[in-house]
């Protein structure tokens, strides 16, 4: 068992993990935190007559698709007592690994989806991003951290799990947001001819932030809901602002209408990665909109004067 973050217990517990069905199990509430997971550990085996039953051996880690057959080389092991040419180590080392930069990449990328919680498929499609970039050798002089970083973004909205660029670049090794904006608009002009509508990122709605964002906050189910329908109505008004910003200004105004949960403006800022003073901006220009915008269900017996001056 290993702890991991609850999104229904909303705190670390101790998890499950049911390797017949491939689900990782919550021991708290039973909710199924991930279904359908693959092992991708390395196996391992025995040989009775070298090594005994209880010593296993590893035969070796996961096979790669997208690494070519070239990293599948054959090594002549010497046997025990034999001293062996030490030509034989260097004609074996001679040819070197082709797939080298592609390794580095996909383990940059594994490092940064593991720092952001990311699921596999995700991984798996940034990976599979910076593999037609490689084939295209069009990545050499290139910053590889930011490259990295903007694969993970791209695959993150291909895939309707979005995340801010400031969050791909608290994990990018200091790759900054000009760099990462740079690098995908690189990728998706090198990649538009090759691969056509699939490598659309598509737009991003305010809503597809809102369960992650109030979740780091500890909101509750309810508010959550709330969060949701609101963000819907508030798509029919013209509201200039980013859907990011917006999604910021919503948590902010709900969480104030709240008497359990109020959340300093601070807060929200370091949750959802907005600028204290973008949500301010965000806040003014939906706040003449809040009766309207606000399920009936949640503003009954709701004051909407004790909500912040957006003047002040």
């Amino acid at each position: 068992m290993s702890d991991t973050f609850c999104t229904d217990c909303k705190k670390n517990t101790e998890v499950v993990v049911d390797h017949s069905a491939g689900d990782t199990v919550c021991s708290e509430c039973g909710l199924v935190l991930e279904s359908r997971s693959i092992d991708e550990t390395s196996e391992w085996r025995t040989f009775a007559d070298e090594s005994g039953d209880h010593d296993p051996n590893r035969v070796g880690g996961p096979v790669n698709p997208l690494l070519s057959d070239a990293v599948l080389t054959t090594v002549i092991s010497r046997g025990p007592g034999v001293n062996g040419d030490a030509s034989l180590a260097r004609l074996q080392n001679r040819g070197g690994d082709p797939d080298r930069a592609l390794v580095m990449a996909f383990k940059a990328i594994a490092s940064m989806a593991d720092r952001l919680s990311l699921v596999a498929t995700i991984k798996d499609r940034a990976s599979e991003i910076y593999k037609r970039l490689e084939d295209q050798k069009c990545t050499r002089g290139r910053n590889l951290d930011a490259l990295v970083g903007a694969c993970i973004f791209i695959a993150c909205r291909q895939e309707g799990k979005p995340r801010t660029v400031k969050e791909i670049c608290s994990i990018a090794n200091g790759a900054s947001k000009k760099e990462i904006g740079r690098a995908k608009e690189f990728i998706v002009k090198q990649l538009k001819v090759e691969m056509g509508e699939s490598m659309e990122i598509g737009t991003i709605h305010a809503g597809d932030f809102m369960r992650r964002f109030c979740s780091n906050l500890g909101m509750s189910h309810e508010e959550m809901k709330v969060v949701q329908e609101t963000v819907q109505k508030a798509e029919e008004f013209d509201i200039r602002r980013s859907p990011i910003s917006i999604a910021a200004a919503i948590i902010y105004i709900i969480t104030q209408l709240s008497e359990d949960t109020k959340k300093p403006l601070r807060d929200i800022s370091i949750a959802t990665t907005v600028a204290e003073g973008t949500i301010k901006n965000a806040y003014r220009d939906l706040y003449p909109h809040v009766s309207k915008i606000i399920p009936d269900w949640y503003s009954k017996g709701r004051d909407f004067k004790n909500l912040p001056n957006p003047k002040a």
